[in-house]
C-alpha cells in the first residue's frame, strides 16, 4: 500500500521539473553581496545583485544596525498596532516621507508584502484594476488578492491602456492604473506621464511599483515619479528598502488619508511583527548617506553607461534596457543557461533568466551594475563575456 506521507504528487512535479532541465539548486554565497564574491567556494564579479549603490556594505549602515540592536534589541516583538511599533518605525516613515518628497509613507516588511497588502486595501467589489502585462509577480498575486474585477493592457502600450479606459471607465466605481516603474526583466521605464495623463483624462488613480527605480531613478534615487517630477499626481507609489536601499522591507508613499486607511486595513501591517531594530536603523542611515549626496547615483550610472557601451561594441544585444539592468539576450533556453555556466567557469556571475520568466526565446543572462564595481572589475567582465561569446559561436 503507498505511503501517503509520501507527498508522491510533490516527488513527480519535482521529477518533472528535472525533465524539463529547469530544476535547479540554490547558489550559495558564502561573503558579502558586493562587486566581487565567494560564490559555490569560487571568487567571482558579481552581476547578479540589486545591491544598486553597495548600501549593504557600508560602514555608516553597519554602524547604525548594531547601535540599534545596542538600544532595542534585535526584534520588535509585536504588530505595530499592539506594541511593536517604535519610535525609530515613526523616524522612518518620517523620513521617507520628506525623501519621497509625499505627505505620508507607510512601511511594510517586504516590497512583496506592500503590494499583497496595499492593492487589496484600497480597491474593492465594483471597482477595475488595469495592469501592465510585464508587472511584477507581487502586484499580479496583489491584485489577485482584490476583489475588483481585473484587466491587463499591452506592455507599455498606451493606446491599448486608453483602449481599455474607454471600453470598461463607465461601468465601475474607482479605476486603478498598476505599472512597474523599471521593468526587472529588460531594464525599461514605464510611461509615466503618459499613464499619469490618461489617468486623469479618465479620472483613474495610479499606483506605481518603483523597487527598481527607488535608488536608481530621480534626484539621489528619488525613484520615476521624481525622475518624471509626477509629484501629487501619481496616487501610490511603491518603494523597496532591499534593493538599492540595501537593507529589507517596501513602502508606500502617498497622502495621509491613505496611510491613515492602511493602519487599518493594511493586513501584512496588521499580522505579521514590524522589521527588527537593526534592518530600522540601517535604513535610515541609508536615506541620510544619499540626502547629504547623489555621489553613489551617480558612480552607479557611470559604471552602468560604461558596460552597456562596451558590451554593444562587441555586439551583444541588450534590449531596450535605459537603466543600469543590462540583459545580454541569447535566446535559446539551454544556450543561455549554458552560458551562464561558462561565465561563471571564466569568473562572472551573471543569472540566466528563462521561460517561464521571460517570453520562450528570450532567454538572456541579466547583468546587474552597481556603484560598487570598479572600472577594471567591469572591463574585466567585458574580456569573460568576449571569451566566452567567441568560444561559444555568439560573436
Amino acid at each position: 500500500m503507498s505511503n501517503v506521507h509520501e507527498l508522491k504528487y510533490l516527488q513527480d512535479s519535482v521529477q518533472e521539473l528535472k525533465d524539463q532541465g529547469v530544476y535547479r539548486k540554490l547558489p550559495v554565497l558564502e561573503s558579502a553581496n558586493q562587486a566581487v564574491v565567494v560564490l559555490n567556494g569560487k571568487e567571482v564579479i558579481n552581476l547578479s545583485s540589486n545591491n544598486y549603490l553597495g548600501l549593504a556594505t557600508h560602514p555608516r549602515l553597519k554602524k547604525a544596525a548594531i547601535e540599534a540592536v545596542e538600544k532595542y534589541g534585535v526584534g520588535a516583538g509585536a504588530v505595530r498596532p499592539i506594541i511593536g511599533n517604535m519610535d525609530i518605525h515613526e523616524e522612518l516613515e518620517v523620513l521617507l516621507a520628506k525623501f519621497k518628497k509625499e505627505e505620508a509613507v507607510m512601511v511594510f516588511q517586504s516590497g512583496f508584502n506592500c503590494n499583497a497588502g496595499v492593492i487589496q486595501a484600497i480597491t474593492n467589489k465594483g471597482d477595475l484594476i488595469i495592469s501592465d502585462e510585464l508587472n511584477h509577480a507581487s502586484i499580479i498575486d496583489g491584485v489577485k488578492l482584490s476583489k475588483a474585477d481585473k484587466a491587463v493592457f499591452k506592455h507599455s502600450d498606451m493606446a491599448d491602456l486608453e483602449r481599455v479606459l474607454k471600453e470598461k471607465r463607465k461601468d465601475y466605481n474607482t479605476v486603478l492604473i498598476i505599472t512597474d516603474g523599471v521593468f526587472s526583466m529588460d531594464g525599461d521605464v514605464a510611461k509615466l506621464p503618459e499613464i499619469v495623463e490618461l489617468a486623469e483624462k479618465y479620472e483613474a488613480l495610479t499606483y506605481v511599483d518603483d523597487a527598481h527605480g527607488s535608488g536608481v531613478l530621480g534626484e539621489g534615487g528619488r525613484g520615476t515619479v521624481d525622475h518624471f517630477n509626477l509629484h501629487g499626481r501619481v496616487d501610490f507609489s511603491i518603494g523597496t528598502l532591499s534593493k538599492a536601499i540595501g537593507v529589507i522591507g517596501g513602502y508606500v508613499a502617498g497622502s495621509n488619508v491613505m496611510k491613515e486607511w492602511l493602519l487599518h486595513r493594511g493586513r501584512p501591517f496588521l499580522f505579521s511583527t514590524s522589521l527588527p531594530p537593526a534592518a530600522v536603523g540601517a535604513i535610515i542611515e541609508a536615506l541620510n548617506v544619499l540626502m547629504e549626496s547623489t555621489e553613489l547615483t551617480e558612480k552607479l550610472w557611470d559604471n552602468a553607461r560604461f558596460f552597456k557601451e562596451k558590451l554593444g561594441k562587441l555586439g551583444y544585444d541588450t534590449g531596450a534596457s535605459e537603466t543600469p539592468i543590462t540583459p545580454v539576450i541569447i535566446g535559446e533556453e539551454g544556450k543561455t543557461v549554458e552560458f551562464s555556466k561558462r561565465l561563471m567557469e571564466a569568473g562572472v556571475f551573471a543569472s540566466p533568466i528563462v521561460f517561464p520568466t521571460v517570453p520562450k526565446g528570450t532567454g538572456r543572462v541579466r547583468c546587474m551594475v552597481t556603484a560598487g564595481h570598479t572600472e577594471e572589475q567591469l572591463a574585466r567582465a567585458v574580456e569573460i563575456f568576449e571569451q566566452v561569446g567567441k568560444e561559444m559561436g555568439l560573436l
